[in-house]
């Protein structure tokens, strides 16, 4: 039976539809009007960058394909193309009330002025700049994507007014040893980023120093990437670090400027300058700072079979050094764009460092025939670290379904130059005094292009090149005078000139797409990599050595939608560890002429495999996302100790190249050296539960907290240089686990405080047995002018319990190792901000399989 009542509403939707479609029509069928005017004060004063937007009204659905909107030059001018019709025009300007007006536009014209009337106080504007800048629920400090874990540094209260090594230490899953070594899950092999690129301004070798160069308030986020597709670079076994430094988005002239001051003593100064006009975006940032830092060492080594060649049965050793830093840095750049689908970008960065360090080692040797001997080194060091980088980028959009291309270009050189004086007494007399100066240079080239091309609505295919041409010079010269030497001379061991050279291409390919609720990504990446080592020391010593390496790195990663912000993600990935280049230089340091670290130019890379199963949900209130982890490492890296029986004098040993049998002295003082050398061990395994999250528990305390369960795996055996036929058992494994805990409690819309714990359980080999760590963290933020200022205090390790200490165990001996990076320090900072203009918000994206937003390298969702 007909149901009348259905036809009728069928006839009047069709008749609605009809309508629409229609007025449609008609609208598209009519061609675009240049719409143009003008925004003024009450006064006739142009209003520049005003926010002017046009809603169609003739048609009532679908009426966002009929609309646009635009923004004021810096002359209060605005144009943009319409169809006829009837619109709600609404414009809007910081310190202005908004105007709504309807109006019928026909065809080409020029609009009558839109006159805007001032706010009726400033005060009501600056409220809102408050809410902006203060935590609030809305805001989440630590994001959980599909690809990556990204940390907002500036709601970090901790570590405002440090440097990039204070904010390392509060992100979750990464771990900062107290002497600046950073480790992902555990493991040091971390790739570090900036912008998505290898940097200039990290150092050759990462150290401590280039970390603390860095100033904290330049940057903007912390990506951390625990398992990266194959479109970036394979190295980094652990993951990659990305460090997005700052880029403001707003129109007009914009800045900041922070001020810190703080004990041990330290003072900072930053500034940033962003301007935004037309088609240009410029930006300069730049700053120095000060810093005394006061490093601790102990180390208690015991024997078990002294001798009359290996007389000594206990040796202590305590070093304090004092250093003072001195970093300034300076960066600008642009981007220009020449259309709505093409721009270009340059900038250049320059970033130096000195340091002046004054330390004292005493040594306390107790022999086995109830003698003792004491001895003192004392040491001057500089340091001056200068680097320069140079980027360049084009991109190109070839249409608007996400068809683009991007091509960059870096340039990047470091040098850095360390001059030592050492002086060593024993019982008071005069011993030695040795003289170091090394000097290295890097010069880096890297190319790159990216392509994405969308195949339909939910797939999408990339593919790229990447060119790397690393160039390390290393210079080293150690000289030399004994007590009864009237001159200098070089010890010819540690005196000599080496190249490091690399060069490596890359091609990568992936595909991504979505079936019903499973997402996936199939990636596949080829590195060849060719190293070339050139060593010459003044003894005679030369070695000229070339490794070639091609391999395939392939990746897979699905995800499963099990509901609303609820998600399964399986992934895999294989990648590499290539060796430093100063671990393959052989006699790389004498800083310490009983402490001796020996490169290894027989290094190989070691590879590892790496499976993740995890599980994201998110509400409004908790995101937490529980990950199972397991990595397996071949030929893995580890540090090596052993001790050596040396002569205080090497001229007098029979085994120098020098030794004079006329003038030695085959009785000469004896003195037992410890080796610290990286050699490729055998395997390691890791495999833990890893859970990150949030939680607003109220309106004012917020919870951010990471806890990683782990156990390890280590075989492998160490065939010691002296005893080659005697290998060394290198096995350990255990479980353990790293905790941190930071809770934000927000007092009102312009007060905040943090207090943050953090716990490192002890780990355990045949080898080596590594203590437990914890400490304790502070800080305050108080809004003040009105929301145009920030005043920051904070405390670094409250209970002064920030502390590595291990235990080694060799062939005959075990020492006991105490470090201490940094003692308790505390900072107080203050930022004033300056602006004009409003922020552009950028578009959503989809939450679909072609969402991307990296800031640097795009890491496409699983």
């Amino acid at each position: 039976m007909i149901n009348i009542e259905n036809i009728t509403q069928l006839r009047r939707r069709t008749l609605g539809l009809t309508i629409v479609l229609t007025a449609a029509a008609m609208a598209f069928g009519q061609e675009k009007q240049q719409i143009s005017g003008k925004v003024l004060d009450s006064q006739k004063n142009p209003i520049p960058y005003a926010s002017v937007t046009f809603k169609n009204k003739t048609v009532k659905e679908n009426a966002a394909l009929f609309s646009d909107a635009t923004l004021t030059d810096d002359k209060g001018h605005y144009t943009l193309n319409l169809v006829p019709g009837s619109y709600e025009i609404t414009i809007e300007a910081i310190d202005f009330k908004k105007t709504v007006i309807t109006k019928n536009i026909s065809g080409a014209s020029s609009l009558e002025n839109f006159t805007l009337e001032n706010e009726t106080t400033v005060t009501n504007t600056k409220t809102k700049d408050i809410e902006g800048v203060t935590l609030t629920a809305a805001t989440k400090p630590y994001k959980i994507e599909l690809d990556k874990r990204t940390y907002d540094v500036n709601q970090d209260i901790i570590s405002k007014g440090g440097n990039l090594q204070d904010v390392l230490s509060n992100v979750p899953s990464i771990s900062v040893d107290t002497d600046g070594t950073v480790s992902m899950r555990g493991s040091s092999n971390v790739k570090f980023l900036i912008n998505g690129k290898p940097s200039a301004l990290l150092g050759i070798d990462d150290g401590a120093n280039a970390l603390q160069s860095i100033p904290a308030d330049q940057i903007d986020r912390i990506e951390v990437i625990t398992n990266p597709s194959s479109k970036f670079e394979a190295s980094g076994t652990a993951g990659i670090l990305n460090i997005i430094l700052k880029k403001d988005k707003k129109l007009g002239l914009n800045g900041s400027v922070t001020g810190t001051l703080g004990y041990l003593p330290q003072t900072n100064l930053n500034a940033s300058i962003n301007l935004r006009k037309g088609n240009l975006t410029w930006f300069l940032n730049g700053g120095g700072g000060y810093r005394e830092s006061k490093n601790t060492n102990r180390t208690n080594a015991y024997f078990t079979n002294p001798t009359t060649d290996s007389p000594t049965l206990e040796q202590h050793q305590e070093s304090i050094t004092e250093s003072q830093g001195r970093n300034y840095n300076a960066s600008t750049g642009f981007v220009y764009d020449f259309s709505d689908r093409t721009s270009v970008n340059a900038s250049g960065t320059v970033r130096t460092f000195d340091n002046n360090s004054n330390g004292n080692v005493n040594y306390n040797y107790l022999y086995f025939d109830s003698t003792s001997l004491d001895r003192l080194r004392t040491t001057n060091g500089k340091n001056n670290n200068l680097a320069f980088q140079g980027d360049f980028g084009l991109d190109h959009k070839f249409d608007d379904k996400g068809q683009n291309i991007a091509l960059s270009l870096s340039l990047q050189r470091n040098r850095s130059f360390n001059d030592t004086d050492i002086e060593q007494t024993s019982n008071n007399s005069f011993d030695l005094e040795n003289i170091i100066n090394q000097e290295t240079i890097n010069k880096s080239i890297i190319g790159k292009a990216d392509y994405e091309l969308p195949i339909g609505e939910k797939s999408k295919f990339e593919a790229g090149y990447r060119l790397d041409v690393n160039n390390n010079d290393y210079n080293n010269d150690v000289r030399q005078k004994l007590a009864d030497d009237t001159a200098f001379g070089f010890l010819p061991k540690y005196t000599y000139d080496a190249t490091y050279k690399e060069v490596f291409n890359a091609f990568y390919a992936q595909f991504k797409s979505k079936l019903g609720n499973l997402g996936y990504q199939i990636g596949l990446r080829n590195e060849y990599s060719n190293v070339n080592i050139d060593y010459l020391s003044l003894e005679g010593t030369a070695v000229n050595t070339t490794k070639n390496y091609n391999n395939l790195f392939p990746s897979v990663f699905l995800s499963y939608d099990l509901g609303k912000d609820n998600q399964l993600l399986v992934n895999y990935s294989k990648r590499i560890d290539r060796p430093r280049s100063f671990f393959m230089i052989p006699n790389p340091n004498y800083n310490d002429n009983q402490n001796i670290f020996d490169g290894n130019i027989n290094l190989n890379p070691s590879y590892v495999d790496s499976y993740e199963l995890g599980y994201s949900i998110s509400k409004k209130k908790l995101t937490i996302n529980p990950t199972l982890y397991y990595k397996h490492q071949k030929d893995d890296v580890k540090m090596v100790v052993y001790n050596r029986t040396e002569f205080v004098n090497p001229n007098d040993d029979p085994n120098n190249p020098n030794y004079d049998p006329i003038n030695a002295n085959p009785n000469g003082e004896k003195q037992t050296v410890f080796h610290t050398m990286p050699v490729n061990l055998g395997s390691n395994d890791r495999y833990g539960l890893e859970i990150n999250f949030n939680w607003d528990a109220t309106k004012w305390l917020r919870f951010l907290g990471n806890i990683d369960f782990y156990g390890y795996n280590t075989k492998g055996s160490f065939y010691d240089p002296q005893y080659v036929n005697n290998p060394l058992p290198f096995n350990g494994s255990g479980f353990s686990t790293r905790t941190r805990l930071t809770s934000t409690f927000k007092i009102d819309k312009t007060f905040n405080f943090q207090l943050q714990g953090f716990y490192r359980g002890a780990e355990n080999t045949k080898s080596s047995d590594r203590k437990d760590m914890y400490a304790v963290n502070f800080g305050a933020s108080k809004t003040v002018l009105k929301g145009s200022g920030t005043i920051t205090f904070n405390i670094q390790d409250i209970f002064n319990t920030r502390t590595m200490r291990s235990t080694s165990y060799g062939d005959g001996f075990s020492r006991d190792s105490y470090m201490q990076w940094q003692p308790r320090q505390f900072a107080l900072s203050f930022t004033y901000r300056f602006k004009q203009g409003e922020k552009i918000e950028q578009p959503k994206k989809k939450k679909d399989v072609n969402s991307n937003d990296q800031g640097g390298d795009d890491m496409p969702p699983m």
